[in-house]
């Protein structure tokens, strides 16, 4: 179909928005490995998990052949507050890029929240009050998962416990006041108010925190106190299949012009966006029916894909969690403060783990100040203030546009833009001012973190 026919913003109807969340691994040769419980080193089932997860997501979790789960009705409604999203052609930025490249991006962060973890909160907290439970804890980064699930518990009536990287905590007063806005206590991390968080403060005095030690602050308080669940907002497979309503609304939206991607990007922390992104076309070539070059990019500042080992480790600095095994940094690196973003998780989730060490993905670092370059840039030609995860996607969408301009290649470039930028004007500012640097770990210092890894299963 001729460009002039493809409108700048793709729209699908309420009924053409997604019935079922895609599971990925049933269509993976190789599943992901099994977390295991850190005493026994002994894969954790479904009572094993009980104390921690609602039940209904720990069959989600453990699920690696059901292909297709309905989604509920209840969710599908409050899905259409703010879905479907639009797939929007990046016109303007292909022109300022003067590249022959086709760029298009699904935009996540038209909801109160700001970004797309409202896809998974939502569902989450819906399965905790159908279980009965009173409330539920979490912890957040840059603060988009905190505010979602804020958003989700106040519409569902549940009680909302969040713990926030303290850096983040600091910056962005105003995150944290949506957040209460919505009935949500919020409380910085590391803190004085667990035995987990004490000991973190104990060990590394003056600690910006990280979302490993919010997480072991967040499961310790919900295994404490009766009635409530921990939540968790990427990274786990629950989270992915939730998710997977971006790749499936953009496939669909594709489909409807006749677009077939060539490169698909998405930001990585712990996976939980990008994994949704490419869902659908990851199936396509996990079936043999497709071919697509995925491109997983993550901050030079925190390089777990790129630079981490893959092996089993805890999902949390407190080591009070499961082991899962996937790239990881070591559950004791805590990145540098400096770091502007929310993708400051050691790890990486274990689908998006297995699918890179069997070649399927593709994943590049960047250094943050290149990153606020591309969204300075993005922000000017296509009118939208992206978050700074998002922007390592941006940067690598227009490296790739640009390579496309020297070759002459028409490749259609597909990345998600998953929240916006509005909170993180602290970070913009560093920039504008100059005062941002990369700060980027040395060899050394992890090697420090791998020496401290849990012992490793022969058998697994």
């Amino acid at each position: 179909m001729a460009n002039e026919k493809i409108p700048y913003k793709i729209y699908l109807t309420e009924e053409e928005m997604p019935k079922s969340w895609y599971n990925v691994r049933a269509d993976m040769k190789n599943k992901p490995a099994p977390l295991l419980n850190p005493g026994t080193l002994q894969p954790m089932g479904f009572e094993d998990l009980r104390g921690v997860f609602c039940d209904e997501l720990i069959r989600q979790e453990l699920d690696n052949d059901t292909a297709y789960f309905p989604i509920p009705e209840e969710i599908r409604s409050f899905y259409k507050m703010y879905r479907p999203s639009p797939l929007v052609r990046a016109y303007c930025l292909e022109e300022k890029l003067q590249t022959p490249a086709k760029i298009y991006y699904k935009f996540e962060g038209n909801n109160t929240s700001g970004s797309h973890k409202l896809n998974s909160a939502i569902a989450q907290a819906y399965y905790a009050k159908e279980q009965g439970l009173k409330g539920v804890t979490t912890e957040t980064g840059a603060g988009q998962w905190g505010t979602a699930l804020s958003m989700a518990c106040g519409y569902l009536g549940l009680d909302c416990k969040v713990y926030m990287v303290k850096c983040s905590y600091e910056q962005k007063p105003f995150r944290r006041e949506v957040m209460r806005t919505y009935g949500a206590s919020v409380t910085p991390s590391p803190s004085d108010t667990t035995a987990v968080g004490r000991k973190i403060l104990s060990e590394h005095p003056g600690t910006t925190g990280s979302l490993g030690c919010a997480i072991s602050e967040a499961v310790e308080v919900a295994t404490s106190n009766p009635g409530y669940r921990y939540v968790l907002g990427s990274v786990l497979n629950q989270v992915l299949l939730h998710q997977s309503v971006i790749g499936l609304e953009t496939k669909a939206a594709l489909d409807k012009y006749g677009i077939v991607p060539d490169v698909i990007i998405g930001c990585a922390g712990g996976g939980s966006n990008l994994g949704g992104l490419i869902a659908p076309f990851m199936g396509q070539e996990l079936r043999g029916e497709a071919k697509y070059r995925f491109i997983a990019v993550e901050p030079a500042s925190c390089p777990s894909l790129t630079r981490g080992r893959y092996a089993y480790d805890f999902c949390d600095t407190g080591m009070v969690c499961p082991l899962a095994k996937m790239y990881t940094l070591g559950s004791n690196f805590i990145p540098s403060a400096n770091h502007a973003g929310g993708l400051r998780y050691h790890g990486m989730s274990s689908i998006l783990s297995q699918l890179y060490h069997d070649g399927y993905m593709e994943a590049r670092s960047v250094e943050q100040t290149s990153v606020f370059e591309a969204a300075e840039l993005f922000a000017r030609v296509e009118g939208i203030l992206p978050a700074p995860e998002s922007s390592h996607a941006i940067r690598v969408a227009i490296d790739e546009a640009e390579k496309c301009k020297e070759t002459g290649e028409e490749k259609t470039i597909v990345f998600g833009l998953t929240g916006t930028g509005y909170f993180d004007l602290v970070a913009y500012q560093k920039f504008h001012d100059g005062e941002m640097t990369d700060v980027i770990p040395t060899d050394a210092e992890l090697e420090e973190s791998f020496a401290q890894l849990p012992p490793q299963p022969e058998n697994l």
